[in-house]
């Protein structure tokens, strides 16, 4: 315990935030009078360290080196701009900042653009608290060499995090390695050199103009221009207490849709994100608040944002759901994207692309117009790589419809995209519903599931892979296996991963990994009928199978 103890005061005397000081002497205090769950506490801060990988970082607010805090921000900051010298030795590299609502975004940022100043780059901040998006386009529109966007996404309201982009080559796509490796190890560097009271700091940074901003919701309204009749849709639009609302509210201006009807209680951007206990759509009872709304004023759907707007929900009216409305889910919302996507590039050719968890009904529909396919890992830094893309998407309601103007899912240009094809059925007297009958009829019902095996210890995931690995199953159920495809050995030219793709004789596919941000092990179930209610009863056989070869692996 002396160890951690002597790591906290050298903490202490480098830390600039008086709350984290206030928090993390308390601690001290409670574990010199012996204080077990102190102690416990303070190992738990300041064992390892938060890691720095393609994600960034992200991690709970508060004291210590594996937490988020202004220390661990300069060490990333000084770290990130070592790195863009190294690459750039003769030139002044050029990176742009932006933040969310979050506790603490701005402070981050404003840390972090003083010390890329400090450091001899040109640094920029943007305006004012924006959607990830907005940022992403940043990094393009700018020509900027790196982008950082202090965001936690749709995480817990007590979490915040560091995502980082590269321009160039990289086109402002997200980190992929080596340079995260390379990044990381930059910033271990300046961590070891123990105190960041000392990094050079500078005010002389630039703030990015309102034009930016304009320039991203004129080019993002370009994505659908609305439709004729669009103008009598009746919708509801949350921003789940994030800084969607006043970009999505110009956006639709430009684009000439009509106003929705938004949930007041989430409208601002709210860091306690107090009207829901977890702050993504995804969630059970993310959008309740939505439903509500919706019914009061007999709506045709809701659209929802995630709380830095990177992500899109969607619900249409179900009368055989409990309330009276259903949320799509991400393949449902992707494939109908894609489709309209595939439309469109039918003739000039291009790519479709998602993640090889979501749906395989994307293959089909760009094999049936011609196009091309391709299946990346998990995250959008790979898939807003895939050659030739013309529409991304992942299952986790990430979607990228304009990949001439932002390399990473877009919540925003999505939900334009999708009130474009809501609308325009709207004028042919057809609903979502229509729509989502539509694709069935023309490609085949598809189905997905999702199995996640929540644990403490993460030992258990890796001996449940290990065993697949060392005794592959014959049958997931009654259906037998008809391959398996081990992702560690190279699989159709993708990176390696921890990923194992079950595929078995009558089609269906059951993939197993990791999570890649939560102690969980994830299994994602996919099949093909020929009728919904086909679909959905093999479905329920596979998640069955699924559910009793994890019993026999535990």
């Amino acid at each position: 315990m002396s160890a951690f103890v002597a790591a906290a005061r050298a903490w202490l005397a480098q830390d600039p935030d008086a709350t984290t000081r206030e928090e993390l002497t308390s601690l001290l205090s409670r574990v010199e009078e012996g204080d077990a769950e102190a102690a416990a506490d303070l190992e738990d801060r300041f064992a390892t360290r938060l890691a720095f990988g393609t994600a960034g970082l992200r991690g709970t607010l508060g004291a210590g080196s594996n937490r988020m805090n202004r220390v661990l921000v300069a060490q990333a900051a000084a770290g990130f701009a070592a790195y863009l010298r190294e690459k750039q030795p003769d030139a002044t590299p050029t990176v742009v900042v932006g933040y969310d609502g979050r506790r603490n975004s701005d402070v981050f940022a404003r840390d972090s653009v003083e010390i890329f100043a400090g450091a001899g780059l040109r640094a920029i901040l943007l305006p004012r608290m924006l959607p990830t998006p907005v940022l992403a386009f940043a990094v393009r529109h700018l020509r900027a060499d790196a982008g950082v966007m202090v965001t936690a996404s749709h995480n817990p309201p007590d979490d915040n995090g560091y995502k980082v982009y590269l321009g160039g080559a990289d086109d402002g796509a997200q980190i992929v390695s080596p340079a995260d490796a390379e990044i990381a190890a930059h910033i271990q560097r300046v961590a070891d050199a123990g105190d960041v009271t000392v990094l050079p700091r500078s005010v002389g940074y630039e703030n990015a103009p309102e034009s930016l901003v304009e320039a991203y919701i004129t080019a993002t309204a370009a994505v659908a221009p609305a439709p004729a009749g669009a103008e009598g849709l009746r919708w509801v639009y949350t921003a789940m207490h994030g800084v969607g609302w006043e970009t999505v509210a110009r956006v639709l201006t430009e684009a000439g849709y009509p106003e929705p009807v938004v949930v007041e209680a989430q409208i601002h951007p709210d860091g306690r994100f107090p009207t829901v206990a977890f702050p993504n759509p995804e969630e059970p009872g993310a959008m309740d608040l939505s439903f509500e709304t919706a019914r009061a004023v007999d709506a045709e759907l809701v659209i929802a944002n995630d709380p830095d707007a990177d992500r899109l929900a969607v619900a249409i009216p179900d009368a055989e759901t409990d309330g009276g409305w259903r949320r799509l889910t991400g393949n449902e919302i992707g494939l109908l994207l894609g489709w309209r996507a595939a439309r469109a590039a039918a003739s000039t050719g291009g790519a479709l692309a998602c993640s090889l968890v979501s749906s395989p009904g994307l293959q089909v529909v760009a094999e049936h117009y011609g196009l091309d396919f391709h299946a990346t890992l998990t995250g959008f830094k790979w898939i807003s790589r895939a050659p030739g893309i013309v529409f991304g998407f992942e299952e986790a309601l990430g979607y990228l419809v304009n990949p001439e103007t932002v390399r990473d899912k877009d919540g925003i240009s999505a939900a334009v995209a999708f009130l474009d094809l809501a609308t325009a059925a709207r004028a042919e007297g057809r609903t979502v519903a229509d729509l989502l009958q539509e694709f069935r009829d023309t490609f085949g019902a598809f189905a997905s599931d999702q199995i996640s095996v929540r644990v403490t210890d993460l030992s258990e995931i890796a001996g449940i892979m290990a065993s697949l690995r060392a005794q592959p199953p014959s049958a997931v159920g009654e259906v037998a296996v008809e391959r398996i495809d081990d992702l560690l050995l190279g699989v159709d030219g993708l990176p390696p991963g921890d990923v194992l793709r079950i595929w078995l004789e009558d089609g269906s596919r059951l993939i197993v990994r990791p999570s890649g941000t939560e102690p969980k092990l994830k299994l994602y179930l996919d099949v093909r009928g020929s009728s919904a209610k086909k679909a959905r009863r093999r479905l329920d056989a596979l998640r069955s199978g699924a559910e009793a070869l994890l019993v026999s692996l535990r």
